[in-house]
């Protein structure tokens, strides 16, 4: 059975990261969490108040973790999903989550990214050249790190998928389906 690693931390948005978790499986693959220890990740929920100039932030459910990063064996796995909320800002300086993020690049194993999560690999300039989807506070930074951002909820760029947020989950989980089955030539569910 093909085997996706979620790299994620307290603060990743609620949807960004339950739905992927679940989409994975639904297609027939297991999933494992990997955080910087084995304590339970606490989600934010990210919601759209229009009295706010920015979106506001409440605690979500707690994400039980697999893995610490650390222990992450990368070869055990066949696709990397990143989701977003404030996680990518800071779990990005971590030499294992740098480690986990180059090996999927470095052998065109699919990488599923949402929202922020594209932080992660901009940072160690992996997305230079590259099409992404980005919450579009972002775009500047990923432009600066040599992507060119597409405003769409399924970009996919040869082994990456992205979107732009939790509202794009639809057309996103479809496009991250795809993208995973054609990887180990297993059916989409």
């Amino acid at each position: 059975m093909p085997r996706a690693l979620l790299l994620t931390g307290d603060a990743a948005e609620e949807l960004d990261t339950m739905y992927p978790y679940y989409r994975v499986q639904e297609g027939g693959w297991d999933v494992d969490v990997a955080s910087r220890t084995l304590r339970d990740v606490q989600l934010v929920i990210h919601e759209f108040d229009p009295n706010s100039d920015a979106y506001v932030e409440k605690n979500g459910r707690k994400l039980p973790v697999d893995v610490p990063w650390a222990e992450v064996d990368v070869e055990r796995y066949d696709a990397l999903i990143i989701p977003g909320g404030r996680a990518p800002e800071w779990i990005r300086v971590d030499a294992d989550v740098r480690r986990i993020t180059e090996h999927f690049f470095a052998r065109n194993l699919p990488v599923a990214l949402v929202c922020h999560g594209a932080q992660v690999p901009a940072v160690y300039g992996l997305l230079k050249g590259r099409k992404t989807a980005c919450f579009p506070p972002i775009t500047g930074d990923m432009e600066n790190a040599g992507a060119t951002v597409i405003d769409a909820p399924d970009v996919v760029d040869g082994n990456l998928v992205s979107c732009r947020g939790w509202p794009d989950m639809p057309q996103f989980g479809r496009a991250m389906m795809e993208l995973f089955a054609k990887s180990v030539d297993s059916p989409a569910a």
